[in-house]
């Protein structure tokens, strides 16, 4: 099965505030009428957002596991939640009593799904990163160009208020001048395995729309779910998986530039494993905007002799998550959304704890019909790309001993 990602671009135009509202058969109570595509991970907090969310009901579910699917609708049956369920993403897309979709597929399903919602008058939360390759994400950020529907990202710190009120803090000089945007990415990650060929999909899922876009080829991996992030016709490795979040982050920091930056450079490989996976467990990558390039960390070992329990890095206290240095001091955030700022010596400054859900600013966006660019397909893609060009420049890098390396720098 070849690509079908079958819709033509369009000129990216628009502001963001001329987005159409709401237009639909309203549904009961004026409630917007939610499906969730995609939960045998991340889609499993889209449900329970969309269950506990004021004006919102959900009413169906898409997932191409029949056995994710069935465990999901009767855990909602208990509840005395009802829901249509799907297979096909495509029904989804077409029904008309559905007002808006949540993305929570494989990467390499995100854009395509995304784009032929838009097309049949859904509002879209993708999750990230929003695409699977560049290209992809080009076409989404002109799909709602042209369609005018919400089409949000899941970084959800655009919409949490800690980096929001530490960058404005910044903004009034108390740092100084910004001098490194960085993210990390120090997840554990063992081996995925190896298998002694392909094997069989699990039984009860449709495979064919598993595959979407890519090639109907037998799966080679021994975990079906999830390890496909490992595995790039599919997956990004951890830097399109973790590190489109803070990536995000450090555009932001950097004043959202509306383009790539003129030079990248990636080094690293997979080592330890001899496994299924080809994608880079350990990688740096440097991405060249001037004045203030970013650093993007991978660490997917532990320390020598130390196991994957304990003995993770960490740098000035940050494992996955963001260290914004300034002439004057750093700020620094992770998981929990809060984001501190330290003076050189490490003293805290400020602590800004954060707060509001990324969930509700779409349903907020769709019923106003206003969306921050920040927010945007357009911002998700440049921010997913960021991840995509850093594996690209990996990717066409030639193996180096240590010697070959230290050779080049003297």
């Amino acid at each position: 099965m070849k690509r079908r990602l079958f819709l033509h671009t369009s000129a990216f135009a628009g502001t963001w505030s001329l987005l159409s509202p709401l237009a639909r058969a309203q549904g009961a109570n004026d409630d917007l009428r939610i499906a969730v595509i995609g939960f045998a991970g991340r889609g499993q907090s889209h449900i329970d957002s969309a269950t506990k969310t004021k004006g919102v009901r959900l009413v169906a579910l898409c997932d191409v596991d029949s056995k994710v699917l069935g465990a999901a609708k009767d855990k909602l049956d208990k509840k005395g939640i009802t829901v249509a369920t799907y297979d096909d993403y495509r029904k989804v897309c077409e029904a008309k009593d559905i007002d808006a979709v949540v993305i929570a597929t494989p990467n390499h399903t995100h854009a395509l799904i995304a784009v032929t919602a838009a097309a049949n008058g859904k509002h879209v939360y993708v999750e990230k990163p929003v695409s699977h390759n560049v290209w992809e994400g080009r076409i989404l950020a002109d799909a709602q160009a042209k369609y005018g529907k919400v089409i949000q990202h899941g970084f959800q710190r655009r919409s949490e208020t800690s980096w929001k009120e530490a960058f404005a803090w910044v903004k009034e000089g108390h740092l100084g001048k910004l001098k490194l945007a960085r993210g990390f990415c120090y997840k554990p990650r063992p081996s995925i395995g190896k298998v002694s060929g392909p094997k069989q999909p699990p039984a009860g899922v449709n495979y064919d729309l598993w595959c979407g876009p890519r090639e109907t080829t037998p799966p080679h991996r021994e975990k079906f779910h999830y390890d496909w992030h490992w595995q790039s016709p599919y997956g990004n490795g951890d830097l399109g998986n973790q590190g489109p979040h803070q990536l995000d982050v450090c555009r932001w920091a950097l004043g959202d530039p509306k383009q790539l930056p003129p030079t990248v450079l990636s080094c690293g490989g997979r080592f330890a494993h001899d496994d299924d996976g080809d994608v880079a467990n350990t990688q740096v990558v440097f991405l060249g905007y001037d004045p203030v390039p970013i650093v993007f960390e991978v660490r997917g070992l532990p320390k020598k002799g130390v196991d994957y329990k304990s003995g993770m890095d960490s740098y000035k206290g940050q494992s996955v998550g963001n260290l914004i240095e300034y002439e004057g001091g750093w700020l620094a955030g992770g998981h929990d959304g809060k984001c501190q700022i330290f003076d050189l010596e490490g003293k805290k400054l400020k602590d800004f704890q954060g707060g509001r859900s990324h969930f509700q600013t779409w349903v907020d966006s769709i019923r106003s019909g206003k969306q921050d660019y920040m927010r945007s397909a357009d911002s998700g893609h440049l921010s997913s790309a960021l991840a995509h060009i850093g594996n690209i420049s990996w990717g066409l890098g030639a193996p180096a001993s240590p010697g070959d390396v230290k050779a080049a720098f003297s």
